[in-house]
């Protein structure tokens, strides 16, 4: 099987340390400015706001504001990279994955610095654990990088797993499965709007990563059961 994940909220932590970068950051960039702290709690807010779901409408490219793509918001990314934590040692479950044969990719989408994403999934210490890396957002909309999987690796399952379901809506193909890990930031999105989980086939929640061989022994079993019936 391919195994895709998510980086931000499914492999690390890199919410609950948004402040506490913008802090640091602001303390190397901008030494002279007061009330650093104030200012750390705003930039949190207007960052957190670029986090909310649009929900089916991830279709195109996008190029972040000029004004995001400044070496002060490469140090932030930086210094959250430092103090973003694995979630349920999230290395170790990419080695099993591995041992037991399946092909294993980083799916997510890009920060507003261009190459950031990778620049963190080695700082983690996690890229090398990948048998490859797909980057959509800015040079490959979503349907786009999965048309690539698609080319790369063929037609065999593949399990997308995520912590934001919406960028589920209206992707991929009937050998998709779609594993939403519930990570609680992401999380109070869609328990506003739980109906849309409807429009997505094949869903899988958990709330734990190692659920996910659960989700995979599951999966097998269905789709040896409905070859059997064929």
């Amino acid at each position: 099987m391919i195994i895709a994940f998510d980086f931000d909220g499914t492999l690390a932590d890199t919410y609950s340390c948004i402040e506490e970068a913008f802090r640091h950051a602001l303390e190397k960039h901008y030494r002279w400015l007061p009330g650093k702290s104030l200012w750390a709690k705003l930039l949190t807010k207007i960052e957190l706001q670029f986090e909310r779901p649009t929900f089916g409408k991830h279709k195109k490219k996008s190029k972040p504001p000029f004004f995001l793509r400044t070496k002060f918001f490469e140090r932030w990314f930086e210094e959250r990279a430092k103090l973003s934590r694995p979630i349920d040692d999230a290395p170790a479950l990419l080695k099993k994955l591995k041992e037991q044969g399946h092909t294993v990719i980083s799916f997510s989408a890009e920060d507003f610095i261009d190459g950031m994403k990778v620049r963190r999934l080695k700082a983690m210490g996690i890229y090398d654990l990948f048998d490859d890396i797909i980057v959509f957002g800015h040079d490959m909309t979503i349907d786009e990088a999965f048309r690539l999987v698609r080319k790369k690796y063929g037609d065999e399952v593949f399990i997308w797993v995520d912590d934001k379901p919406w960028r589920f809506i209206g992707h991929g193909d009937e050998n998709t499965e779609y594993v939403w890990y519930y990570f609680p930031f992401t999380a109070k999105f869609v328990e506003k709007k739980r109906e849309v989980l409807a429009l997505i086939p094949h869903l899988h929640v958990i709330r734990d990563l190692w659920s996910l061989f659960d989700v995979i022994e599951n999966v097998k079993r269905r789709r040896e059961n409905a070859k059997e019936k064929a």
